[in-house]
């Protein structure tokens, strides 16, 4: 039984390897577009085109835009002495969506992890902790996953800005252990952003 051309086949192990979607997943995706291509597959493929050519990472934060400086970070109205961290780009996309927060943020793009090891330097803490001088910040809001690696995170974050005056505060109520911010709803996710608590 033959399940289409070594293109197709290769299309399908590419987007198998995707987040969240496996090779049952995959087929079926790949299949609904193979039956729309002159319509919904055409527009985007163009789109995965543009996208890849114009999409950057923000300089300033680490969130993903099409300049230099996202939306939130060149909007002067956000500059209100809060600065909140999260672990990736999607868990930033989920705080927007609540609305509950209007500051600024700063992605690590990961944990601290010695297995993989992954230390300060690469996930930019060094720059994090400059930040918060050069921008005046107040108040560092630590909205990391509740894993080990990412209360591990923290705690580090914590330690590191220990004396310089800024209040450190974290996410409360609504955020189980072990749950990620990107999978939770925007009620939970305003629920333990206006609940934080100091660390």
């Amino acid at each position: 039984m033959t399940e289409g051309s070594d293109d197709i086949q290769t299309l399908i192990a590419q987007i198998a390897r995707l987040p969240g979607l496996g090779p049952r997943s995959a087929r079926r995706v790949v299949l609904a577009l193979v039956r729309r291509r002159t319509g919904q597959m055409a527009q985007l493929a163009q789109l995965m085109a543009t996208v890849a050519e114009r999409s950057r990472e923000c300089t300033r934060c680490g969130n993903i835009g099409e300049s230099d400086l996202c939306p939130i970070c060149a909007d002067p109205k956000r500059a209100n002495g809060e600065l909140c961290v999260v672990e990736d780009v999607a868990d930033l996309w989920a705080l927007e969506r609540g609305r509950a927060f209007r500051g600024r943020y700063h992605v690590l793009g990961g944990t601290l992890s010695a297995l993989d090891e992954i230390g300060p330097d690469q996930l930019g803490i060094p720059r994090l902790i400059g930040r918060v001088g050069e921008e005046g910040i107040s108040e560092v809001i630590l909205a990391l996953n509740a894993t080990v690696e990412g209360q591990t995170t923290a705690h580090y974050i914590a330690e590191a800005l220990e004396g310089t005056g800024v209040t450190v505060t974290g996410l409360a109520q609504g955020v189980p252990i072990g749950g990620e911010l990107d999978y939770l709803d925007d009620g939970t996710i305003s629920a333990a952003l206006r609940a934080r608590r100091r660390l």
